[in-house]
């Protein structure tokens, strides 16, 4: 009975931290609404969960997350795509809480070169 309980107990954990990890991963956290971003790169990560870059925009330091990793490289952005000091524009869906510089990139621009992370979800 006691190993049962102990079995119940971490299916029902692990589930908590699953759905946890959904929801951070999801979209549920940003607005509806896209903006669209500009600034300088200040770093760049490129890793699991989300590849993020560090872009100082006019209003501050903002956090750009990209897909995760095999998606962000299906859109033909991996490392040495960008380098610290390029220009960037970011599309994409901000933070619902405004105190958060943070957003979900659907596309970016390093240079010249576009990057669509999130395809089916570009509006213009």
């Amino acid at each position: 009975m006691i190993q049962l309980r102990a079995v119940t107990v971490g299916v029902l954990g692990l589930s908590l931290l699953a759905s946890a990890a959904m929801a951070h991963h999801g979209w549920s956290w940003a607005e509806a609404a896209q903006v669209e971003l500009e600034g300088t790169v200040r770093e760049i990560f490129i890793g699991p969960p989300h590849p993020t870059l560090q872009v100082e925009a006019s209003d501050g330091m903002w956090t750009v997350e990209l897909g995760n990793p095999s998606q962000t490289k299906r859109a033909g952005f991996v490392e040495g795509s960008a380098k610290v000091g390029d220009t960037l524009k970011a599309l994409g869906n901000r933070s619902e809480d405004e105190g958060e510089k943070r957003m979900k990139a659907v596309q970016i621009t390093v240079g010249e070169k576009t990057y669509d992370i999130y395809p089916e979800r570009i509006k213009r």
